[in-house]
């Protein structure tokens, strides 16, 4: 049995979108690692978040005594150390766009994170959309329109193969899925396409089969259907 040398520390599969993002992108491009879950307000990360991540948060990535820590840093240095592995598109001008797209995404779009919080169990359509959320949305789409009309001809992705600027985009597919915001047709297409990817199925599988539930990302719990339990 061969021991993968990459770690991947995470949180909930159902909640954790930062976490989904390594780990969808690592599973989908065949990038080897070991799984380390600390479960949120649990004995195990109150025991073992220090040990496992500086920042005290997850996503935390290691490769022996070295920790990468924070969803885009680890997506560059996976680019680093697996370069042939698609981590970015190939072509220069659709790495800048992917870059740039993921960077927004890292630190925009605050209203969408607090109107919809990412909840794979739950089933909440027309819940979060507020005016915010609603232009988070739009501004969404247009960057989705733009990359698949600029770099998508390659295949069904925003810059044609699944990398890492799908990746980071991959919780917010999930959001959509969750609220059920109106969407164009080619949003929808590229939500399905995100969806059926191998990493992400496997991501989504595993999410449905947890029971904990965080509070704080269940504000619509009390008019939620009992299957989003």
């Amino acid at each position: 049995m061969i021991v993968p040398d990459l770690t991947l520390v995470i949180g909930n599969k159902n909640y954790s979108s930062w976490s989904m993002r390594p780990w969808v992108l690592m599973r989908q491009l065949g990038i080897a690692f070991r799984e380390v879950k600390l479960r949120f307000h649990s004995e195990e990360w109150a025991r073992d978040i220090g040990r496992w991540s500086p920042s005290g948060l997850v996503p935390v990535l290691w490769r022996g005594e070295q920790a990468v820590w924070d969803t885009l840093a680890i997506a560059e240095t996976l680019a680093e150390w697996h370069p042939g592995e698609g981590v970015w598109p190939r072509d220069p001008a659709a790495r800048a766009f992917a870059r740039s797209m993921s960077a927004e995404m890292h630190s925009g779009f605050r209203e969408l994170r607090t109107a919809m919080p990412m909840n794979i169990r739950a089933s909440l359509p027309g819940k979060g959309l507020t005016a915010g959320a609603r232009a988070d949305v739009a501004r969404i789409e247009a960057l989705w329109s733009e990359a698949r009309r600029r770099f998508g001809a390659g295949g069904p992705f925003l810059c044609g193969a699944f990398c890492a600027v799908d990746a980071m985009f991959a919780p917010v597919v999930m959001r959509f899925a969750t609220y059920g915001p109106p969407l164009s047709a080619e949003s929808a297409r590229y939500c399905e396409a995100v969806r059926g990817a191998p990493g992400v199925r496997a991501w989504i599988a595993e999410a449905l089969e947890e029971k904990e539930v965080v509070a704080e990302d269940e504000p619509y719990a009390a008019s939620a259907p009992a299957a989003a339990k």
